[in-house]
């Protein structure tokens, strides 16, 4: 099942293709260190060449996540950052900036909590493009994947290193906007992608999709994302992004004036590094 309208996602990855390149996939923590400086974050990456933004919704239990992005939604969560105030984030966003995809990337309990059918209505008005919900598997589609879909929310599936050919069809059937390749085996920012391995295994995923596939996880320097990008549709940079908000920080945990600027400048040179990148 999907969903009939064309959404930012399919747009900007067709419009990629026209131009014969990969997409920047950029991902923080909403509300990391404080709600005024992710939100001054979030405004700043499509101008330093983000592509698409995943949003990463701050949890007490990120089971996927590496010590650097839960360390992100613990400043957040402390700065009282809510599911709520992530979609007002978007709202806000989307005053200035209609044309960059939003993912809103967590964990189903906050969701849950929200309520599925106020959370879907809410997100779609806020601008919201698509959902990855991490401990969400096929088998639970109707919880939150089917109802995406029929609100015109792209639900994107991670398929991993374990994912074998049986088990591929299953992760791909409801998947829409673009799958998600898991690098490595672990959490996120804890190891090196090869990227010849890589992309053996994102050609395997396209012979099963004619999605995009976009790769995460591990890629932290402009070199390996150009590395990664050869082989995909899409790389995804999140834990470097997110460690370089920490650095700027004060001794409190407190924004500085350098915090936005720390990570646009990283976005820019990862996206210089994709942008060389020519199919």
């Amino acid at each position: 099942m999907s969903h009939p309208m064309t959404t930012r996602i399919a747009a900007r990855f067709a419009a990629l293709k026209e131009e014969g390149r990969p997409a920047l996939v950029t991902f923080i923590t909403a509300g990391d260190p404080d709600a005024e400086t992710s939100l001054g974050i979030l405004h700043a990456l499509p101008g330093a060449g983000a592509d698409i933004i995943e949003l990463g919704i701050p949890f007490t239990d990120p089971m996927a996540d590496g010590p650097a992005i839960q360390a992100a939604g613990l400043r957040a969560l402390k700065g009282g950052q809510t599911l709520a105030k992530t979609l007002a984030m978007v709202k806000m966003f989307r005053m200035e900036e209609q044309a960059t995809p939003i993912v809103l990337m967590g964990y189903y309990n906050p969701i849950y909590v929200y309520g599925v059918e106020r959370f879907l209505a809410d997100a779609r008005e806020a601008g919201v493009d698509g959902l990855i919900i991490v401990d969400l598997p096929p088998e639970e589609d109707d919880e939150l994947c089917l109802p995406a879909l029929r609100a015109g929310i792209d639900f994107i599936r991670l398929a991993t290193p374990t994912t074998d050919d049986k088990r591929l069809p299953t992760v791909l059937k409801h998947t829409a906007g673009f799958v998600y390749y898991v690098s490595i085996t672990g959490i996120t920012g804890s190891a090196t992608p090869d990227a010849d391995v890589v992309g053996r295994a994102v050609a395997r995923i396209k012979a099963h999709t004619d999605l995009p596939v976009a790769v995460g996880f591990g890629v932290k320097t402009p070199e390996q994302a150009k590395a990664i990008a050869a082989g995909a549709d899409g790389v995804v940079v999140g834990s470097a992004l997110v460690e370089a908000v920490r650095h700027t920080l004060d001794r409190e945990g407190q924004a500085t004036a350098n915090t936005v600027p720390a990570v646009e400048a990283l976005v820019g040179s990862l996206s210089e590094a994709v942008r060389s990148v020519h199919r």
